[in-house]
């Protein structure tokens, strides 16, 4: 990324705002940084690298001079202005959902298949943070024993809404230990101490709501595996940056914990949190400000005699891997 001007699109927002952080982190050589939002969010400032950045308005003349836009400000903007950066001459790397089910572009975790961004024809699209979160330690075991099925139920923070959800949840917890009311206002149900299906669009037919048909859909593009049987429910806690997720997969061969623990502890992007003697496995506290996936609760599938099932549990920063850091990665790769 030497001598690359990078745009961030929706750089006020949650992962807005951790891509600042990711490439100020990572220590990566660029040209110059360039955040667009809003009108009403144009002319706050954000610092990086001892200086203050000021956030413009988002125009079609935008992306003048820009190699690389990173956007992250909904499907409506991507779809509307991805194309005009794309004409300009930059490289998009999406992380809305509006481009993950063309066949023609790109849905790519690094880890997994870095290869596909090659094929892009200007825009890459970053996938849904509990793909990412669910397939990074599926994939090394995935390479050495093909998974035929997979069963997964989501524990989804409130960054996967926003910075908006995100603050909804600190002031009703506050409100709650308070004793006072609080009237929701991003979900239609009270977030405080409580959990429920993940607020999006249920599709009457299927019963399955939006994020279940994307984690099934996509898991499937980034495997290359049109045929494998996958099966999501989607769940919303009371987590404010890291989704979890407790999966059960069966590989065509009998594999034991111990395969899989030997697989996961030299996965790039993964850490083994599987410690028995202890009770002591991947939390949210320990996956939120950080890049890896943490994988634990390895175990045998005691439901099937086969020996081809394990049941595990992960989690991972939501707005990290499950987003910015991984857009980021797929921008230093280009």
């Amino acid at each position: 990324m030497k001598n690359k001007t990078v745009a961030i699109v929706g750089a006020t927002g949650a992962v807005g705002r951790e891509f600042i952080g990711c490439i100020e982190s990572r220590g990566i050589d660029i040209k110059a940084l360039k955040l667009l939002a809003s009108a009403r969010s144009a002319g706050k400032a954000y610092p990086f690298r001892g200086k203050d950045l000021i956030v413009e308005e988002l125009t079609d003349k935008s992306f003048d001079g820009v190699d690389i836009a990173l956007f992250s400000a909904g499907s409506g903007i991507s779809k509307q202005y991805a194309p005009i950066a794309v004409k300009a001459g930059a490289v998009v790397v999406d992380n809305s959902s509006a481009f993950r089910a063309d066949p023609a572009i790109p849905l790519v975790v690094p880890e997994i298949n870095a290869r596909r961004i090659a094929d892009h024809k200007g825009i890459i699209a970053n996938p849904n943070c509990s793909a990412i979160t669910t397939l990074v330690p599926l994939w090394p075991i995935h390479q050495v024993n093909r998974i035929k099925r997979l069963i997964v139920s989501t524990y989804q923070a409130a960054s996967g809404g926003g910075a908006a959800l995100m603050e909804e949840l600190e002031e009703s917890t506050r409100a709650y230990l308070d004793g006072k009311e609080y009237a929701p206002k991003v979900v239609k149900y009270p977030y405080a101490f409580n959990l429920f299906s993940h607020n999006t669009a249920i599709d009457m037919a299927t019963g399955y709501n939006d994020e279940e048909t994307k984690v099934i859909r996509e898991s499937k593009k980034i495997f290359e595996e049109p045929d494998m049987a996958i099966n999501a429910t989607c769940v919303r806690v009371p987590i404010l940056r890291a989704h979890s997720v407790s999966m059960t997969f069966e590989c065509e061969r009998p594999i034991t914990p111990e395969e899989v623990r030997e697989l996961l502890a030299k996965a790039p992007g993964v850490k083994l949190v599987d410690d028995w003697a202890n009770n002591y496995f991947p939390m949210p506290k320990d996956a939120s400000g950080q890049g890896d996936v943490l994988a634990g609760r390895i175990r045998r599938d005691l439901s099937d005699n086969s020996g081809k099932a394990i049941s595990m549990f992960v989690a991972a920063d939501q707005l990290l891997k499950g987003a910015a850091l991984n857009a980021v990665q797929i921008a230093e790769l280009l």
